[in-house]
């Protein structure tokens, strides 16, 4: 009897740490070593990968597993490597998460969005124009040549001409030509040396935009730009994750991504510039209205 305690003892340590190692060892990460971050293309790859760094970095120290990046010429390349497993993680725009969740039959989830300083969910597509052209309304552009950014863009593409063609300016008859320039920096860039008279592109707020982002970086010059027209407010840009993943991993996912800005101060510099206040949890009803708009165009195009 005097030996029961100590075995007694010693079973219970054996089987806390069992039980230790099980919640906190490797889990999904056993079978997911490599995780590969797709990012849509919205400013030049060379930028792009370096506002990234901090960002892979801190998803490595906190999920405990590599991250790989995945390099994409357009939107649908991240769209396609989303659906094909070539990636875990994608940062989408609304209207390419929405095209994802088309092409992959709902097969993908959102996670989390962005809220603007303000606590705000969403942005917005603009219409940009250069300071000194003489053009003040979309009226004005009758005849005229605007940019895309991509085909899958949101505020480069889908909002303006979904949003557009309900107020009665078709951009295929619209206007004199349109043309998809590859990225919403390209687009401004094209727009300030003459290529096009108006650009479609992103905008947050008077302080956030990719033209503001664009000045800041050193592209372009301060102050060369306008806006003449505004869309309605478009849901945040989702960061999402395939639903074929196992929900433990996913959930990790989820809660690294949503507490980014207060365990990783350095990668939510990065990302944000540090003029976004917060992650919000998101889900897919937040982005129906944009699936209904892309199945709009879709179908517009079709018929056309």
């Amino acid at each position: 009897m005097r030996f029961l305690l100590p075995k007694l003892f010693f079973a219970m340590v054996a089987l806390t740490l069992c039980i230790g190692s099980q919640a906190n060892g490797a889990g999904w990460q056993e079978k997911y070593p490599t995780i590969t971050l797709g990012v849509i293309t919205s400013e030049n790859e060379a930028d792009r990968v370096e506002r990234y760094k901090p960002v892979r970095a801190y998803l490595e120290e906190t999920l405990g597993v590599k991250i790989k990046w995945r390099s994409a010429t357009d939107y649908a390349g991240v769209i396609e490597a989303l659906k094909s497993g070539k990636i875990e993680i994608a940062r989408f725009g609304p209207a390419s998460y929405a095209k994802a969740w088309i092409v992959m039959n709902g097969k993908v989830e959102p996670l989390v969005g962005e809220l603007d300083k303000n606590g705000d969910f969403g942005y917005h597509s603009v219409v940009v124009v250069k300071k000194d052209s003489p053009y003040k309304t979309i009226d004005d552009l009758k005849g005229k040549k605007l940019a895309f950014a991509d085909p899958n863009s949101t505020s480069g593409h889908q909002a303006p001409r979904y949003f557009l063609s309900e107020a009665g300016y078709d951009p295929d008859t619209f206007f004199g030509s349109t043309a998809f320039s590859g990225s919403h920096e390209n687009s401004v860039m094209a727009l300030l040396n003459g290529t096009f008279d108006a650009a479609a592109t992103w905008w947050r707020s008077d302080t956030r935009s990719n033209p503001l982002r664009m000045e800041e970086k050193g592209m372009i010059e301060p102050g060369q730009w306008r806006v003449i027209w505004k869309s309605p407010r478009l849901p945040s840009s989702p960061w999402a994750v395939r639903v074929d993943l196992p929900q433990d991993m996913r959930d990790d996912i989820r809660d690294t991504l949503a507490n980014m800005k207060k365990n990783g101060p350095e990668a939510w510099q990065a990302l944000t510039d540090g003029k976004a206040s917060d992650f919000r949890l998101v889900t897919h009803s937040d982005y129906e209205a944009i699936v209904r708009m892309i199945e709009y165009n879709l179908k517009k195009r079709k018929d056309g």
